[in-house]
């Protein structure tokens, strides 16, 4: 598992949205927006019930992660003054997570992250963990200079 600094823990739980890319077994990629947190070298993001076509493990990013593992997320901050710019990409291992304590403690995460599962539940949703293996940085990871 791969250390991360305090400078870059603080830049991931800072930001609201991240990319997660995936490839499938024909090694096609696949990326998607999402809501995640980080905790002890580990990022989640849950299989939420925002409307979707088909049942969680149905979805193309969890097909993906079901036949290969590997994946990035990229979690990145745009400002129009470009000396602001930065990202943090994070590789590492997937798995789908559906119960037990470490699940618990990842919807308590989210929950506690994102207001918006006060009205959408987690309960009984299915989250992605993605064990960190490789961090990559770049840029301005501080946010917004004071005074803006």
């Amino acid at each position: 598992m791969a250390q991360l600094t305090r400078r870059i823990e603080r830049f991931l739980r800072a930001q609201r949205v991240a990319r997660l890319a995936t490839v499938d077994a024909r090694g096609r990629p696949h990326v998607v927006p999402i809501v995640f947190v980080y905790s002890g070298g580990r990022i989640y993001t849950p299989i939420d019930l925002k409307p979707k076509s088909v049942s969680p493990r149905r979805l193309q990013r969890v097909r993906n992660i079901l036949a290969n593992p590997q994946v990035q997320v990229l979690i990145d901050q745009y400002e129009e003054d470009w000396r602001l710019l930065g990202y943090v990409q994070l590789r590492g291992r997937a798995e789908l997570i559906e119960r037990g304590d470490e699940h618990r403690r990842a919807l308590r995460l989210l929950e506690r992250k994102y207001l918006q599962y006060a009205g959408l539940p987690l309960q009984g949703r299915p989250v992605i963990k993605i064990a960190v293996e490789r961090v990559v940085t770049w840029g301005a990871l501080e946010g917004r200079k004071q005074g803006r």
